[in-house]
Formats: structure tokens, C-alpha cells, sequence
């Protein structure tokens, strides 16, 4: 029965928070840049600031950089996400590579660059064995290993909103494997990060547009 109940009712509400029904079923980019991969969590939130105004928050993503907005001490070594946009982060091209962590003795793992569209869409690809160990680009893959692209998609809303729709797809095999984690582990997981990321990009949009807002009417 617990069972039964997670499937049905919890899961499809951890993995599409905040989403709508058309932007979980309907065409997200980045599908061409994982083969043979599927539809992974989808959650959204609707920001009080036009994109121009949210998309730099996102260029400066990174361990290495503005943090990633979650809960720091999980996902940040403890470092404080950024509270304000920085100039010296605004840099970012396809092929860069953004770190996904920074710990004491020094930066472990990163996401590349895989698509760009100012003020539309950022896509970060990662791939890996099990052990972790970065796949070679253009190379096989092996029997087992864990490939994803997260994407951070924005659509102008009437009244200079914005919609910010975060996707991807990911490909795990053996599959049997990645069919239990699917289930089972990364909904609540990706739930606790990313719906704080939702929160506190929302937030801290809001709060420095609200502020430009009120030097420009001063």
C-alpha cells in the first residue's frame, strides 16, 4: 500500500512541482543531447521579473562560482550561494565547464556547457561511470554509466514575468538499475535541492529587481 501510494500520488508530485501539465508532456530542448534518454524531473515557478533579469542569476551557476541557490550545506560544501549578481561570472559559453562542487581538497566533477540561448535556455550536460569518472566525449559508453543534461528554461510571461521551467533528460544503465534509483531515490532527492533552487532564485530575482526598480524611480 505505501508503495502503491508513492507511485501514484507522491512521486509525480515530487518530480513536477510547481509544473503544469503542458510543460511536463510538451517538447523541452536538449532531447538530442543524451541518446537514448528520457524525461527526467520537470518543476517550475513563475518569477515577478522579466527573463534579462533572471538569466544572469543563472549564467553565474557553479561551485565554483554564485553556488547552485539550494541547501549550501549540501550542495555547496557549505559555501553561501550568491545573493546578488556578480560581473566577474557573466562569462559563459558553450563548451565551458561549470563545477558542480568545491570541497577542502580541491573541485571534484563538472557539467559542460552542452546548449546556450541568452535570456531562453541553459543546458549542462554530464556523464560518468558508476565510479564517477567523466566519460570521454565521442567515445562508447560502457556497460554501466549514469548521463544526464539539466536544463533551465525561460519563457516571458505578460506583465514582465517570467516562467523559469527546470528539465532535462537523463540515461542510466544496466536499466534495471536506473529504473530503481528513478523510482525510488532521485524524486525525493531531486525534490529537496530543486525546489529550494526554485524558492531562493525566485527570491532573490524578485528582491534585486524590486531594488533596481526602486533606484530607477528614485
Amino acid at each position: 500500500m505505501a508503495a502503491l501510494v508513492y507511485g501514484r500520488w507522491v512521486r509525480p508530485r515530487l518530480l513536477h512541482w510547481g509544473a503544469t501539465d503542458d510543460e511536463v508532456d510538451g517538447p523541452y530542448p536538449g532531447a538530442d543531447l543524451v541518446a537514448d534518454g528520457h524525461r527526467g524531473a520537470t518543476m517550475a515557478v513563475t518569477i515577478d521579473a522579466p527573463p534579462d533579469h533572471v538569466w544572469p542569476w543563472l549564467v553565474q551557476l557553479g561551485g565554483d562560482r554564485g553556488g547552485w541557490y539550494s541547501w549550501d550545506h549540501l550542495d555547496n560544501a557549505g559555501h553561501p550561494s550568491a545573493q546578488r549578481v556578480h560581473p566577474e561570472w557573466q562569462d559563459l559559453a558553450t563548451g565551458d565547464h561549470v563545477k558542480y562542487r568545491t570541497r577542502r581538497h580541491g573541485i571534484v566533477d563538472a557539467w559542460q556547457v552542452a546548449a546556450l540561448e541568452p535570456n531562453r535556455f541553459l543546458g549542462l550536460h554530464a556523464s560518468s561511470d558508476l565510479r564517477g569518472r567523466p566519460l570521454a566525449p565521442g567515445r562508447a559508453r560502457p556497460s554501466a554509466y549514469t548521463e544526464g543534461l539539466w536544463g533551465f528554461r525561460l519563457s516571458e510571461l505578460p506583465g514582465g514575468r517570467t516562467r523559469l521551467v527546470i528539465g532535462g533528460y537523463e540515461a542510466f544503465r544496466p536499466r534495471w538499475l536506473g529504473r530503481m534509483i528513478s523510482f525510488w531515490i532521485f524524486p525525493p532527492l531531486v525534490w529537496v535541492m530543486q525546489a529550494r533552487m526554485l524558492s531562493v532564485l525566485k527570491r532573490n530575482v524578485e528582491r534585486a529587481s524590486g531594488a533596481n526598480a526602486g533606484v530607477v524611480s528614485g
